[in-house]
C-alpha cells in the first residue's frame, strides 16, 4: 500500500496561461486542489521534486498531504499534463480525500512466476491485454499494483479478472463482465500475426489491401482482440467521466 507523503507548496493567487508560464520559468509547476465540496485552490509546487515523484512510480496511488502555508490538504493526484513537445510536466490536478474516501484508481499489473508456467516454458508468449486495471479502494488501502500469478498456465489459457486475488477492500471497477487481463499465445500464432502485419505494411506501401486469413487466429487470439476493444471502450468511458467531473 502507498504511504502518505508530505509536500510543500505555495498559494497561487493568479490564474491563466500567462501566470502559469511565469511559474514554469521560475522552476515551479502550477496545480489545483479540488473536490470535497470546497472551492478549488491554486498552488505552485517545485518542478524538480514533482518530476522525481512522478518517475518513481505509483504517483496516482499516493496520498499527499500538501501544506500551502495554511491548512494541510490531504489529496491524491487525479491527472497531470505534459508538454507535447518537451514532454516536461506542466500541470497537476489533485483531488481532496478523507480517511473515509473511496476512490477509483488505475494501477499497473505485475506478472509473477513466469518460470512456473508450462506454456511459457514450452515457448508460448505472454500476451498482455491490460497493462493497467482500474480498481476501487479506500484511500488508505490503495494498492501500488495488482499481482497476477502465472503458475500452471498452459498455451491457450486466458487470465480473467476472476482469477486474480485482490487485496482486502479492493475491487475491480468493471463488474459487468469477467474481462481478460492476459493470455498465453502459441508461438505459431504470434509468428502468423507478425507475418500478417508485415504483409499488410508492404501492401499499404503498394496501395493495396490485404484481407486477413480466416481461421488463422486461435481462441486465445480472438479473446485478445475482443478484450483490447473492451479496454479501449473502458478508457473512453473513464475519459468522458473525468470530463464530466471537471
Amino acid at each position: 500500500m502507498s504511504a502518505t507523503k508530505a509536500l510543500k507548496a505555495e498559494a497561487r493567487e493568479k490564474a491563466g496561461k500567462g501566470a502559469a508560464r511565469a511559474l514554469r520559468r521560475e522552476g515551479k509547476i502550477p496545480a489545483v486542489i479540488y473536490g470535497g465540496k470546497k472551492p478549488p485552490v491554486g498552488i505552485a509546487l517545485d518542478r524538480r521534486e514533482l518530476s522525481l515523484l512522478l518517475h518513481a512510480g505509483g504517483f496516482k496511488t499516493t496520498v499527499f498531504e500538501i501544506d500551502a502555508g495554511g491548512a494541510v490538504e490531504r489529496v491524491i493526484p487525479r491527472d497531470y499534463q505534459r508538454d507535447p513537445v518537451k514532454d516536461t510536466l506542466i500541470h497537476i490536478d489533485f483531488f481532496r480525500v478523507t480517511a473515509k474516501s473511496v476512490v477509483d484508481v488505475e494501477v499497473p499489473v505485475h506478472f509473477v512466476n513466469e518460470e512456473k508456467a508450462p506454456g511459457l516454458v514450452r515457448g508460448g508468449v505472454l500476451n498482455v491485454v491490460r497493462h493497467t486495471v482500474e480498481v476501487s479502494a479506500g484511500v488508505d488501502n490503495m494498492p501500488d499494483s495488482i499481482e497476477v500469478d502465472l503458475t500452471g498456465l498452459q498455451i491457450g489459457d486466458i487470465v480473467h479478472a476472476s482469477a486474480v486475488k485482490l487485496p482486502k477492500g479492493v475491487e475491480f471497477t468493471i463488474e459487468d463482465r469477467d474481462f481478460t487481463i492476459a493470455t498465453i499465445a502459441a508461438p505459431t500464432v504470434v509468428a502468423e500475426e507478425q507475418a500478417e502485419e508485415q504483409a499488410g505494411a508492404e501492401a499499404e506501401n503498394r496501395g493495396e489491401t490485404v484481407e486477413p486469413d480466416e481461421g488463422a487466429e486461435s481462441e486465445a487470439a480472438e479473446a485478445d482482440a475482443s478484450d483490447e476493444a473492451d479496454a479501449k471502450q473502458d478508457e473512453d468511458k473513464k475519459s468522458e467521466s473525468r470530463k464530466s467531473q471537471d
